[in-house]
């Protein structure tokens, strides 16, 4: 298949911001598409090689691109670098120097998919002594054959700058008109994705063997399931109301969620984003070939910071010390953890994801070993508010951060990837107007003044929708960040500038600069209020109105466990502005 293919759809899909229009624009490309490449036309449509548990990355920085990029076209470092300043965009950078190249190869080789992604596979894996030298080689022999249209996105891919706007929804809505019959086998092609957590294998199945092969989609040890995500309320009469008048109530850990995979003497541990984060618990993974007695389990627990002396539980914080490379035999004695399991999704070939909550929690007692490292989630069945409260008291004296609430019914089972009613949050802060922390994605920012010229002044912050898969602007936040964050900040979010605002960012501000939405930042805030210029669940209570948060403050908590889908919602910002008016005895207009 001619990557020249790909090129032009990109083109056309970079083109629109409706979401149809681009969905249509995939269905075509992936019509066009050989079966026997269509995994590999779906990573590079996501911006990468292989699924993100895989941990591959091309890591591709912007200046070994542009080193080969000299190389491939000839021009000199000051024209690129002049005309990379004008433009802001390598991929555009590229394709106008390689449209003015002096002298045309007489030998170049059309490029294809199979050729651009043998040698961008090559240029990931390549380590050690040498690897610039190498990895610009590779770069610069496709760029060196590319049109400068291909040179575009090949440049994009690598440095991590696709800028489609297509998010993994939009690819699922694809593969469904292309090969599924049409948008109502989605939700078969979703729930293959949301086990698998492989958008690649799921297209490859789907084109080669169609919805039959779709609906005989395994559970795999070691292809992490997308983790099941909860509401939240912050009345206890609410909570039983939506349960029916009873429910199961467990600790809501202050720790990291993490999904365990275990194979015979093999375990592996992803992260709530799917990322392997093995390397920084190897104590745990130890404990779990110790203490789990199922020769294959996939199961979910949060991992807690713990004082082993006084058994006391540590916060969330002291973990994030174990985020790193080198020393971590120093970590594990500084910072200790225990694990508490709270849910069975997978055991000795048998898939309970589609089993109810007691069932799964029956058999994932009976795998587990417990002692004081590893155990399961402390749990009780409620049918009334006082024991709940009492149990919400007793979750927060341990040192907790509150309550999970969940169904117990038939209809209980896991639902992997998505967001429901089958679990509630009901955290300490709920109690008293806005205490309570949001998770905010970062979708623009305002150029700083004063003392904070060269950085940003302020951050435009969204939550996020996911019946509509969009992120809605909530907040303008320029309080509590140092000058540590606003340099870190203004760093960490230079790689994920857009020279316009995303298609799938609601807002009616303009900000000076917009970010793919990719950064998590928890903020606190005084109440939440109606808007009339955030997008924020616009309409949900007033016509015309939106949500906001006011007088918000950077807690100093970067969400680097959570991905901008894991955010707070936007109806969870609704449900929060009524409890408001419920504890003033108001009601909503």
């Amino acid at each position: 298949m001619d990557y020249q293919v790909i090129a032009d759809s990109y083109e056309k899909i970079e083109a629109t911001t409706k979401r149809l229009e681009m969905t249509d624009h995939l269905v075509e490309l992936l019509e066009k598409t050989p079966k026997e490449v269509i995994a590999r036309v779906v990573y590079l449509t996501q911006g990468k090689l292989y699924p993100d548990f895989v941990g591959i990355e091309m890591g591709v920085a912007e200046k070994l691109a542009i080193k080969a990029l000299i190389r491939a076209s000839g021009a000199s470092e000051g024209t690129i670098q002049a005309e990379l300043q004008k433009s802001g965009d390598i991929g555009e950078t590229a394709e106008k120097q390689l449209s003015k190249r002096k002298q045309s190869t007489f030998f170049s080789i059309k490029l294809t998919v199979e050729r651009v992604y043998e040698t961008l596979d090559k240029l990931a894996k390549t380590s050690g002594g040498g690897a610039v030298d190498t990895k610009m080689a590779l770069l610069s022999s496709l760029l060196t054959d590319a049109s400068p249209k291909e040179a575009k996105w090949l440049i994009r891919t690598v440095t991590g700058n696709l800028r489609l706007g297509i998010a993994d929804m939009t690819v699922l809505d694809a593969l469904a008109i292309a090969y599924g019959g049409g948008k109502e086998a989605r939700q078969k092609i979703e729930r293959a994705y949301n086990i698998s957590s492989d958008l690649g294998r799921v297209a490859n199945v789907v084109a080669c063997s169609g919805i039959e092969g779709i609906e005989k989609f395994q559970v795999m040890v070691f292809e992490p399931i997308r983790p099941m995500l909860a509401e939240r309320l912050g009345v206890p009469e609410e909570i039983l109301d939506k349960f029916g008048g009873k429910c199961v109530v467990e600790y809501k850990y202050d720790g990291e969620r993490v999904q365990a995979h275990k194979s015979g003497d093999k375990v592996v541990l992803f992260s709530r984003r799917l990322e392997n984060i093995s390397s920084q618990y190897p104590d745990v993974v130890s404990l779990i070939k110790e203490q789990i007695t199922a020769k294959e389990a996939i199961f979910e627990a949060e991992c807690v910071a713990m004082d082993l002396e006084t058994g006391d539980m540590r916060p969330f914080q002291e973990l994030m010390h174990r985020r790193r490379k080198y020393g971590v035999e120093e970590a594990i004695a500084q910072y200790p953890t225990s694990l508490f399991s709270f849910d069975l999704l997978f055991v000795d070939g048998e898939d309970l994801t589609q089993q109810p909550l007691p069932q799964r929690r029956k058999k994932l007692m009976q795998i587990i070993k417990p002692n004081n490292r590893l155990n399961v989630a402390t749990q009780k069945t409620v049918t009334n508010t006082k024991d709940l409260e009492d149990f919400f008291e007793e979750a927060i004296e341990e040192g907790c951060e509150g309550i999970m609430c969940k169904s117990a019914g038939k209809d209980s089972v896991y639902q992997a990837g998505n967001r429901g009613w089958l679990w509630v949050k009901f955290k300490r802060d709920y109690r008293s107007e806005m205490t309570d922390t949001v998770d905010l994605v970062v979708v623009g920012a305002f150029h700083g003044r004063g003392k904070r010229v060269g950085t940003y002044g302020a951050l435009l912050l969204a939550t996020y929708n996911p019946d509509e898969d969009t992120f809605e602007t909530v907040t303008k936040c320029g309080t509590g960040f140092t000058d540590v964050d606003l340099a870190k900040l203004y760093e960490m979010l230079q790689k994920h500038v857009v020279p316009r605002r995303n298609s799938r960012v609601k807002s009616t501000l303009e900000a000076d600069v917009w970010f793919e939405p990719s950064v998590v930042l928890e903020i606190l805030g005084a109440e939440v209020t109606l808007s009339p210029i955030h997008m924020a669940a616009m309409d949900a209570v007033r016509k015309g109105s939106g949500m906001a948060i006011r007088f918000p403050r950077f807690t100093g908590k970067y969400r680097t466990d959570k991905s901008p889908q894991d955010a707070t919602t936007s109806k969870e910002i609704v449900e929060m502005y009524n409890a408001q008016l419920k504890k003033i005895g108001d009601t909503a207009p």
